[in-house]
């Protein structure tokens, strides 16, 4: 089994943790969907990361789809969704916040290092920003209250790992001091050994 991508992408990472933690063995390509385009495009002509490629020579794509089959197939000891339906509900409403967080840092990143000065639109900026900010005060307030287990669920994993990212890449947009909350659980989990052993870049 092949994942395919950056660590500094934190879908891939997300991926990559979780993982670690449904005990699946998998090995690391580390293929820029920039700088390693066309090495990328002959393991995946879409260029799309994470790419993962199964035993069987199956390719998936799309870090939530791919983080569906192995939760599907994973059994109940190292399941990262709770199986109950108003539990699993309130989880994907946390995970929804967390990854429309995700897309708008990205975005964010793409508009200042991959565009030109010259041709970025500062309305997008603002709008992007907007979002973003809205979606990491719901997330914060969303992890008020909850309480995590020694073991880091999917909750737990998205919200380390995209916090990650976007203090990483885009600290001054995203102030941390302003979400507490976010940065408690990602205080918590960074240092455990499964996203020691994937750190970010």
């Amino acid at each position: 089994m092949k994942l395919i991508g950056m660590m500094d992408s934190p879908y891939v990472r997300r991926v990559a943790v979780s993982l670690a933690l449904y005990d699946i063995e998998f090995e690391s390509q580390t293929l820029s969907v920039f700088s390693t385009f066309e090495e990328f495009s002959q393991q995946n002509p879409v260029v799309k990361a994470p790419t993962l490629v199964l035993d069987d020579g199956t390719t998936l794509m799309d870090s939530t789809l791919i983080l569906h089959y192995f939760e599907t197939v994973a059994d109940a000891s190292h399941k990262l969704l709770p199986q109950r339906p108003q539990a699993l509900a309130e989880d994907l409403r946390l995970l929804g916040l967390i990854l429309a967080a995700s897309e708008k840092a990205v975005q964010h990143v793409y508009e200042h290092h991959l565009r030109p000065a010259e041709k970025q639109h500062q309305p997008w900026i603002e709008r992007v920003t907007r979002q973003l900010l809205a979606a990491c005060r719901e997330w914060d307030r969303a992890l008020e209250k909850r309480q995590f287990g020694e073991k880091a669920d999917q909750v737990a994993i998205s919200s380390t790992v995209v916090w990650t990212f976007i203090q990483q890449m885009i600290p001054a947009v995203v102030a941390a001091a302003e979400f507490p909350s976010i940065q408690r659980v990602n205080a918590r989990f960074e240092t455990q050994p499964a996203f020691q052993r994937y750190p970010h870049g």
